[in-house]
């Protein structure tokens, strides 16, 4: 009964609940990229470099020589070693030689766990009695596990996990035999574990040597078949520097431990998407491009690649120099909101292709526009009049984006930006229509997403900074029409650089620029290839600079970055992507991006959505029957012998008035004679452009009666007089394409209405609001 009491006890501590060892050592994080390459190694919380690895994942080689070193007899004894205490106490106190502790594997941890002061026999005894206490309550396998990753190897480094990856860059799974017996004979004198200095290289000390080579011969007697690596043992062995110890993509490395931070994640090894390579290759082209633009005042930048493939981040690069504290290097760029300029115009028009507002072909005007109060211009400061949809976005044309933006109905911009997942928002009245030309913010890993979105056929995946992170399904927010049409827009935008650099045989590239109110930021964001890269030229504290334009301070830095991908990894190809099924080319007559009619002199094409994207046959170019006497318009019937046709341009009245102030006048048709038909086709009704569709205008109370609205229409070519009406009452008559002033005396709704001299008319509705 007493032997079985006796074996009860041990067994009973044994399965009674405790605490695992590994909580006693708090651990750093290693921080590996897509190919399992150290990018950073983090102290922990007790400011020591300390990774615990399982016993399996640690070189047998290593665990033998540990043993074979420090404590032969480790499977055998209770915790303590009276033969080892016994001559620890002889050496140190009767022969008065180096102190000896005696003390086992079991001891040391014992010591490490408790930091016990063992130099006194008092202290010495606690040590047996934890050390016991160990054994009771842990396997030997624990205790082993334990041990080997509380170890001290040098400095603030401990454990075989911290000691293998900082001195070797190796996993210790994978340590040679004379690194495993280094490691193996450093913890007894830690102090030695720090490498010398040969011809410039870290390699380990002649005493550290020494210990090694002694427990090598041990070792053979152990081990005779490892008798042939002895030559390895001759040659310089270099143990990296802590000062080396990799400091890779800092601001992402950062963003990652954040937010596991956030997310209560312990875990030791983060794996992360980011490649190393082109990490590599981002920062060295960013530092070199500031390094040769600091003459224009560019002292900063930041870029994002991403894989859209997976939407893993493969590069991030938050600043020019993280260690420059003159330009706050340490800030990410890449999470800080900003203005991104005209960077957002893509997405109003995929927007105006799904509510069938538009075609790439679309001709839009881009002539002086007043929406409301609001009154946007280009950045040149120059109109071009007619342009295409595809024109207006690769020229960056603000007037045109704007009507299209005031065209959407729901999703609007600011919806789908919101749907989008854009952080911070403001109300939608804050932003109005300015928000079209960057009157927002978004960050850079935001807009990076966003063009992913059109990469992938119009699709919204979220960004993956860790391999582990699952490659989440897609939120449809454009239709695969919409995106491929923009894309392919985008394709069309010529290079900033010289032409011979854009030839038809590179891998193409979807790209647009940005350049935020008082040139604070530079943008270029786009595709090639399987990813999507933002590059941002700016300064963190706001401070402008007229260098900072999209197309000259970002797009080069933008292709610079391209163009060293593609050299580096000359197999990049752009993933394979079906067309969509809903999508056909359809002829249009160039001039007016409508179906041509008979008289179209330049026909193209076009993408088009069928059942969606608006068409109609053109009536820009048509036919006028000519008197060949009079060179006036004949009246029906026509006699053959004395008429002739001739086609003549119909343009609206502001875009006629834009062809005249570049110098380029159009033709004037001629005016319809009295009677019926006069040899013309029927036209387009006018268009009111002012006041805007279901606007209010707040007027003070005692400005009524005196404070006047200009009322202006778009007009056809044949038009000659507009006539306006205010809930069925006349105001007046104005030549077409001039404007009425109208002068409310009442708050309230009212219906504006023009006629012109065709009888051709439109309308619409807009409100009268009083202040106090």
């Amino acid at each position: 009964m007493a032997l079985l009491l006796l074996l009860a006890v041990p067994l009973g501590l044994r399965l009674w609940p405790h605490e695992d060892l590994r909580t006693w050592f708090p651990s750093s994080t290693a921080v590996y990229d897509a190919n399992d390459r150290l990018l950073r190694l983090t102290l922990a919380s007790d400011q020591r470099y300390r990774l615990w690895v399982p016993l399996k994942d640690i070189s047998p080689a290593l665990v033998d020589a540990v043993l074979l070193h420090e404590d032969r007899w480790f499977r055998w004894h209770p915790g303590v070693s009276a033969w080892g205490l016994m001559r620890g106490a002889w050496m140190t106190y009767v022969r008065r030689g180096n102190a000896q502790g005696g003390s086992t594997i079991t001891m040391q941890l014992a010591r490490l766990m408790w930091r016990l002061d063992t130099r006194s026999p008092g202290g010495k005894l606690v040590q047996a009695i934890r050390a016991v206490q160990l054994e009771l309550l842990y396997s030997k396998h624990d205790i082993l596990e334990a041990y080997l990753n509380a170890a001290p190897y040098g400095r603030n480094v401990e454990g075989v996990g911290a000691a293998s990856l900082a001195y070797f860059g190796k996993a210790p799974a994978r340590l040679s035999l004379p690194e495993a017996l280094t490691l193996a004979v450093i913890p007894q004198e830690p102090s030695r574990g720090l490498p010398g200095h040969v011809d410039g290289s870290a390699v380990i000390g002649k005493d550290l040597k020494q210990s090694r080579d002694r427990l090598f011969s041990r070792w053979i007697a152990r081990h005779p078949d490892d008798a042939s690596a002895r030559p390895l043992f001759d040659l310089p062995l270099r143990l990296r520097p802590l000062s080396q110890l990799p400091f890779e993509a800092p601001h992402f490395v950062e963003q990652v431990l954040a937010e596991r931070r956030l997310d209560g994640d312990s875990d030791m090894r983060v794996a992360t998407t980011l490649d190393l390579g082109l990490q590599h290759s981002l920062e060295r082209q960013v530092r070199q491009y500031v390094e040769r633009s600091g003459d224009r005042g560019i002292r900063n930048a930041a870029a994002i690649l991403v894989d859209t493939r997976d939407m893993g981040i493969k590069a991030m690069v938050g600043s020019a120099d993280y260690f420059d504290a003159s330009i706050q290097g340490q800030v990410n760029g890449t999470l800080a909101k900003r203005s991104p300029g005209s960077t957002l115009k893509p997405f109003i028009y995929a927007l105006g292709f799904d509510q069938g507002v538009l075609h790439p072909e679309t001709v839009l005007r881009d002539v002086p526009s007043a929406f409301g109060p609001y009154t946007p211009e280009n950045f040149d400061g120059h109109f071009l009049g007619p342009v295409t949809a595809t024109q207006a976005l690769v020229r960056s044309r603000n007037i045109p984006a704007v009507q299209v933006a005031a065209k959407l109905s729901s999703p609007n911009l600011y919806q789908f930006l919101r749907d989008a997942g854009i952080s911070r928002m403001a109300s939608e009245q804050h932003y109005g229509l300015a928000l079209v030309l960057g009157g927002g913010e978004v960050t850079m890993q935001e807009l990076s997403a966003l063009y992913a979105m059109l990469a992938n056929r119009g699709e919204l995946r979220p960004l993956r900074l860790l391999a582990a992170q699952p490659k989440s399904g897609g939120t449809r927010l454009l239709s695969e029409e919409a995106s491929f049409m923009v894309m392919d827009m985008l394709r069309q935008n010529p290079r900033p650089d010289d032409a011979v650099a854009a030839q038809p045989s590179r891998l193409p590239v979807y790209w647009k620029t940005g350049t935020s109110w008082s040139f604070r930021d530079a943008w270029t964001a786009g595709s090639f290839g399987p990813y999507v890269l933002v590059v941002w030229i700016g300064n963190f504290d706001g401070a402008g600079n007229p260098a900072f334009v999209g197309v000259d301070a970002a797009a080069p830095l933008f292709f610079r970055i391209a163009d060293a991908l593609r050299a580096e990894r000359p197999g990049l190809a752009e993933p394979i992507r079906r067309n969509p099924p809903n999508l056909r080319r359809i002829p249009i007559c160039l001039a007016s991006g409508d179906l041509p009619n008979a008289w179209c002199p330049q026909v193209g094409s076009t993408w088009y959505i069928p059942g969606k994207s608006p068409i109609k046959v053109s009536n820009v170019h048509r036919p006028v029957v000519v008197d060949s006497a009079t060179g006036k318009p004949a009246c029906p019937p026509y006699d053959p012998g004395r008429t002739r046709t001739e086609v003549y341009e119909y343009w609206p009245s502001d875009l006629a008035r834009v062809f005249a102030q570049a110098g380029m006048p159009r033709r004037a048709p001629p005016s319809l004679p009295d009677c019926q038909g006069g040899g013309q086709s029927v036209g387009d009704p006018p268009k009111i452009t002012s006041p805007l569709k279901g606007s209010t205008y707040q007027i003070r109370v005692s400005r009524l009666g005196t404070e006047s609205i200009a009322f202006s229409a778009t007009t056809d070519a044949a038009s000659r007089t507009l006539y306006w009406f205010v809930d069925d009452a006349y105001l007046g008559s104005v030549p077409s394409g001039q404007a009425l002033m109208w002068v409310p005396e009442r708050s309230g709704r009212f219906l504006v209405r023009v006629v012109d001299d065709r009888g051709r008319t439109d309308s619409r509705e807009m409100g009268i609001g009083a202040l106090e």
